[in-house]
Formats: C-alpha cells, sequence, structure tokens
C-alpha cells in the first residue's frame, strides 16, 4: 500500500470518527415516530347524531324490551312454590295437637283452589326438638322439585366473613399449624384446648346452616299414619366448581379438629368427612350477595309431587335468634328462565316503557320545534346574554378586539 493510501484511511477514519462523536453529542428525542398510530391519524367513524338516526332507536328499543319483559313475567308467573317460616317453632309449636302456623306462609300454586293454612307441632326426640309441619299442594307440581331453606339478616356479603377460609384446606391439603394460624382463618384456625387445627377453617364453615330436613312425607288414606316417602337428593345442588374445588382431605382423623359449632361432629370417633362428597358444605360455602338468601338442600327431577297433605319432620338446631333473623323452608318449581323472581321482567318493561315514551316525547319536540343542524346559537353557555347569530360567528365588530 502506498503513502497515499495510508494518509486517505487515516484521513476516512478521523471523519467517521468525527460523526460518531456528533453523534453522541445530538440530544436524544423523545417524540414518537411519525405514523398514522403513534401520531393518531387513524381513520375512525365519528357519527352525526341526528334526530332521524336517534329517534328510532328509542322506539326499536321499546319495542324489543317490552315483550321480553312480559315474556320474563309471565314465565316468573308460571313457578309453583310455597313458603313456610318456622322461626319460632321450637318456642311456640304445640307438643301435642296441631295448630296453624301463626308465621308469615306464602303459596303460589296454578290451582284456583284455596290453599289451608300450614300447621305445625314439635316433640323431643333423644334430646333433640324436631319441628314437625304439615302442609297441603293444591295440585300437583313438577318435576323438577326443588326443596330450599331460606334465611333472612344474615350477612354472608361482610368482608371479613367472605375472606374467611382456607382454600388449600378445602382443596384436600394438610396445611400445617403456622400456616393456619394468623391467616384468613382467625380466629377459628387454630384450638388452643386440643392444640390441632380446625379443619375446616374459618366463620363459613362454623356457621354452617345445621338444621336436618328431611325428605317428606306424603300422608293418604291408603300409606298409613307414617306416609308414603316422597324421595328427594342432596345430590347435584352444588356448582360443578365447587365440586373441583373441593377435595377429600389428606389430613387424618386424629391430626384436625371440627369447628365449634360442628358439636355433633367427632373426628376422633366417627372419622374426619370427606367435604367432596357433601354437597350442602359446598352450597353454604358459596356465600350470598344479600342478607335475605335462599340456598337448595334438596331436589327431585324425576317424579311429581302429587296434590294431597305432607309432613316434613325437621330437627332444629340453628339457632337465628342471635342475629335476629328468620328461617323458612321453600318448595318450588321452575321455568326455562328459572324460578320465581318478577324484577327481571319489570325492569326490561320499564326500560322498554320509557323508550317509547321518550321517543314520543322527543319525536313530537322535533316536529313542533325543530333545530337546524350545527346553529353555533346553541353553544352559549350564559342563558340571560345570549349572542346574536353574527356575534357567535365573529362577524361583529363588537366582539373584535380594539386597537392598542
Amino acid at each position: 500500500m502506498s503513502q497515499a493510501d495510508v494518509t486517505r484511511a487515516e484521513s476516512i477514519d478521523e471523519q467517521e470518527r468525527a460523526r460518531a462523536a456528533e453523534a453522541d453529542k445530538k440530544p436524544k428525542s423523545r417524540r414518537p415516530a411519525n405514523t398514522a398510530f403513534r401520531q393518531q391519524r387513524l381513520k375512525a367513524w365519528q357519527p352525526i347524531l341526528t334526530p332521524k338516526s336517534v329517534l328510532p332507536l328509542f322506539f326499536i328499543v321499546g319495542v324489543l324490551f317490552a315483550p321480553i319483559g312480559g315474556v320474563l313475567i309471565w314465565a316468573s308467573s308460571q313457578v309453583q312454590e310455597l313458603v313456610i317460616d318456622y322461626t319460632d317453632c321450637a318456642k311456640n309449636a304445640p307438643t301435642e295437637t296441631w295448630e296453624g302456623i301463626p308465621a308469615q306462609v306464602s303459596a303460589t300454586f296454578s290451582s284456583k283452589n284455596q290453599v289451608h293454612t300450614p300447621s305445625w307441632r314439635r316433640y323431643n326426640e333423644s334430646g333433640d326438638t324436631i319441628c314437625s309441619l304439615q302442609f297441603e299442594l293444591p295440585n300437583t307440581i313438577g318435576p323438577p322439585v326443588f326443596l330450599y331453606y331460606r334465611l333472612t339478616n344474615f350477612y354472608q356479603n361482610h368482608r371479613r366473613y367472605v375472606q374467611s377460609l382456607n382454600l388449600e384446606q378445602l382443596k384436600g391439603t394438610a396445611v400445617k399449624n403456622n400456616s393456619v394460624t394468623g391467616g384468613t382463618c382467625s380466629p377459628l384456625a387454630y384450638s388452643e384446648e386440643h392444640q390441632k387445627a380446625i379443619y375446616p377453617c374459618g366463620l363459613i364453615a362454623n356457621s354452617m346452616f345445621n338444621d336436618s330436613i328431611p325428605n317428606p312425607q306424603f300422608l293418604s288414606a291408603d300409606a298409613g299414619p307414617e306416609g308414603v316417602t316422597y324421595n328427594m337428593t342432596n345430590k347435584g345442588i352444588a356448582w360443578s366448581s365447587d365440586k373441583n374445588l373441593i377435595k377429600k382431605t389428606a389430613y387424618s382423623q386424629y391430626d384436625v379438629v371440627p369447628p365449634p359449632n360442628w358439636v355433633r361432629y367427632n373426628y376422633s370417633e366417627n372419622g374426619i368427612p370427606d367435604l367432596h362428597e357433601n354437597e350442602e358444605f359446598m352450597v353454604w360455602m358459596r356465600t350470598a350477595g344479600l342478607p335475605s338468601f335462599s340456598k337448595l338442600a334438596r331436589r327431585n327431577d324425576d317424579e311429581p309431587m302429587a296434590k294431597g297433605t305432607y309432613q316434613l319432620n325437621i330437627t332444629d338446631f340453628f339457632d337465628v335468634s342471635q342475629f335476629s333473623g328468620t328461617k323458612a323452608i321453600l318448595i318450588s318449581t321452575r321455568t326455562v328462565v328459572g324460578g320465581k323472581n318478577p324484577f327481571m321482567g319489570i325492569a326490561y318493561v320499564v326500560v322498554g316503557g320509557v323508550c317509547v315514551l321518550l321517543g314520543a316525547l322527543f319525536t313530537i319536540a322535533y316536529l313542533v320545534r325543530p333545530r337546524k343542524l350545527g346553529d353555533h346559537t346553541y353553544l352559549t353557555w350564559d342563558s340571560t346574554n345570549q349572542p346574536t347569530t353574527a356575534m357567535a360567528t365573529g362577524r361583529d365588530d363588537r366582539m373584535r378586539p380594539s386597537a392598542p
């Protein structure tokens, strides 16, 4: 390589180093790239809401919603149900004879026959109070037939109450004592008396509804004094997601103790319960959003419940006086839209009616006193001193700034 070539190469290297130095000194810009997306120049639909486009929408919504609401109300009226409040049965029901229930009783049936007032009495069996209810069905109902228990003034939606459980315990894991203590289950996580963890821990499990509701007995002349059992099952009453969550525990019967209110359970003698098969427990653990709620206890999807008189012997354990609430049983059917609840139908009818009414009022206003589209005189915020069209468009000398 000649000396001229070497000199030329050195000159090129110096120029490149100078450009790099200038590039390093140049301040970096945070300006977004000049693209349609980064500069917000994308095409967009900007509809102009005119009376001709808005008014038909009111009538369309009204015409659609009102019939749907009417169908929902009609479907809700087809549900047949009987609600019997037995809150004070353990205190006020007679012990020898049957007596009409003075508490709230509501019935909705398709039959026009009069529904006789249900009656009750109580008696003791092995130290337990049995609340015996007799009620009449004026016509055959179902299938399916559902048996619920209903509680009032019980706030399962309280934040501390909703959080009071241990998901790992419910999934079947044998959670260590130091993991349970001080967690969301406190103060019902660990038994100082027995030096063992509580299973299942928390407020929800401890307050589980524990009235024993058996199958109703159908009383007829041919059935004898005991009647014929109308078979209902407590299987299939829980959500499939709850069954997938709650599993059989890995605890042994000597590792844990039951919650304090589970007075009839003794794990050491009777073994630890398999909560994966206890769907009544699953139903209770799915907390309600309102203080008055109904939870499914039994169902029969195959056989109708025949017309006649039935007897239901409920073992009364659950004390509702602690929270000034009430308890009741509810026997009900359903339709394709669910149980008896007219609220949704009423809401649809009201919304549809309001839309039709507003559409009619706006149509009359548009026909009587139409407004010109794009009139700038309506853009003022001072109603007491509204400018003229000329002033609003800037063509009036009074709106021009004076010369300095």
